[in-house]
């Protein structure tokens, strides 16, 4: 049985492909083609998706696909997909049930509550599902305009940053500034009145389009002058109070009990998951690692497997590896073409000997390896490295090769069964979507990296998930005696992760980054 999921064909489209059982493949659009136009199926993610499953167009049995839909051409697009896969039926699935789905049956558990967080997909804005063996059920939701992410792009506005997109800017602003203007957001939240929010429109004016669209009353609240740019220092306190407010929210709206999963755009806010896994509320929180749009594309896919197709088997999520990989032939020729001098190393323990000469010698490497991580994290396959003992890492990784602000930290990978030693992290590190913090008797080590209270993004390496990953942080620690490396995405200027040997190079020779490996192949500057 062959299973084409699709979704986010509105914003981050995405294919996900399960066969006989198993997610063989996930793409999106904007990795595979480097751009998506809106409204239109990701052909290209369907190819590369269906290529890695083994499996033609032709074979499909069901394509599931997630709404919200382009309303204007809603009829072309199901003629697309009946031409595209002529022998399949077609299912079609709300947006928020796609969400839920996609955590609900990624997480494992066999009953769960499940929060989806969004700004508005099908004008909801937040749902709560009762989720038991292969059932899904609707339990409560809320609709725009009270919306807490809708509330958390206001305020990236308001920073000076691109709403819908730099949120993380905020958050990671937020981390050990003081939450005193917390109140404020608790009142425009509607915190203490009721457990799920209701937003208190007097904060917003609608004939406003900058500012994030608030009101007089809300300058006035903040102590400044209506209508202007908030002053440098006032911005990581207004960061956290809203951060505060949202993390207090999400917990009444989650209530208590064994397991919770988590999904919806709001669910990338690391700060926000670590919370809830420290509310005390929850034996056990799952959130659902590609939790935006494109993820929907996995909760249609699980959706046509347990509800249009009955099955009762529970299909396995061990990885985000389900992207596209590159044989040696492959990457030979693309260096080739673009005549670039290289070394090919010949075997795996040559490649992590290099990877260790470089990181020993304070260079920052880019590592490009196996298959395309799905979602917006490196988890090793698609990765800059750079070395902890390094005190320079913080500077060359975010001022010279990433180009942004200082705040934003980056990831420290390890394994997992030396993650203990080092930091406080629950699970969902394996997926970089909480954060930890490191121990006590390791922060001077770790400084470059702390984002503030010891906190600190960290990223949990399973061997048998990522064995050439683990095994290089390993071989770094018997090396230096620290199994850590400093782990950011590769990718720039706010583009998507590299994809293929062409983007790698391409983004290699545009920043400072010192050395490319890129499979068994080294590129040095």
């Amino acid at each position: 049985m062959i299973i084409v999921g699709l979704g986010g064909l509105l914003d981050d489209a995405a294919c996900a492909v399960i066969k006989d059982g198993v997610l063989a493949a996930a793409v999106e659009q904007k990795k595979i083609g480097r751009r998506h136009r809106p409204g239109t199926l990701p052909f290209e993610a369907i190819q590369a998706a269906l290529e890695l499953a083994g499996a033609t167009a032709s074979g499909v049995d069901t394509v599931a696909i997630a709404r919200p839909l382009p309303e204007s051409s809603e009829g072309a697009l199901h003629l697309q997909l009946r031409e595209r896969f002529p022998s399949s039926q077609t299912l079609v699935v709300e947006h928020h049930a796609a969400h839920a789905a996609s955590a609900y049956f990624a997480s494992g558990f066999d009953r769960a509550t499940v929060l989806v967080l969004d700004r508005g997909g099908d004008y909801r804005s937040a749902s709560r599902w009762r989720a038991e063996g292969n059932r899904i059920e609707i339990e409560r939701e809320s609709y725009f305009p009270d919306s807490l992410a809708d509330l958390y792009s206001r305020v990236t506005e308001l920073m000076g940053h691109e709403p819908r997109g730099d949120e993380h800017k905020v958050q990671w602003m937020a981390t050990g500034a003081p939450s005193d203007l917390a109140p404020m957001f608790d009142a425009i939240i509607g915190n203490g009145d009721s457990d799920w929010p209701r937003i208190d429109r007097s904060y917003f004016d609608r004939n406003r389009l900058g500012f994030g669209g608030f009101s007089s009353r809300f300058f006035e609240r903040l102590g400044v002058q209506d209508e202007t740019d908030l002053p440098e220092s006032l911005k990581p306190r207004v960061a956290a109070g809203l951060q505060r407010a949202i993390e207090t929210a999400v917990t009444r709206m989650a209530g208590q009990g064994d397991h919770l999963c988590l999904a919806g755009g709001l669910a990338f806010n690391t700060p926000l998951v670590s919370a809830l896994e420290h509310s005390g509320r929850w034996k056990r929180v799952f959130v659902q690692p590609a939790a935006g749009n494109s993820g929907t594309a996995l909760g249609a896919a699980y959706s046509a497997w347990h509800s249009m197709h009955g099955r009762s088997e529970r299909i396995p999520f061990s990885t985000l590896s389900l992207g596209p990989s590159y044989t040696a032939e492959q990457i030979k020729q693309t260096l080739e073409n673009c005549k670039l001098h290289f070394s090919y190393l010949l075997t795996t323990g040559e490649v992590i000997q290099a990877a260790l000469e470089l990181l020993q010698h304070n260079r920052i490497v880019a590592w490009m390896q196996g298959r395309m991580e799905f979602g917006p994290r490196a988890l090793g396959n698609r990765s800059i490295l750079a070395s902890p003992l390094d005190p320079y890492s913080t500077e060359n990784l975010n001022i010279f090769i990433k180009r942004r602000e200082s705040f934003r930290k980056f990831a420290a990978s390890v394994p997992a069964e030396h993650a203990d030693r080092y930091f406080d992290v629950g699970p969902n590190a394996r997926f970089l979507a909480t954060i930890g913090r490191v121990r006590q008797e390791h922060r001077k080590t770790f400084e470059s990296a702390i984002l503030g209270n010891g906190l600190v993004r960290v990223h949990v390496v399973d061997k048998e998930e990522n064995p050439l990953f683990h095994a290089l942080l390993n071989a770094w620690g018997e090396r230096t005696g620290l199994p850590v490396l400093y782990n950011t995405s590769f990718n720039l200027f706010g583009d998507p992760l590299v994809c293929t040997p062409r983007d790698a190079v391409r983004s290699f020779y545009s920043c400072g980054v010192d050395a490319l490996l890129v499979g068994s192949f080294l590129l040095e500057k």
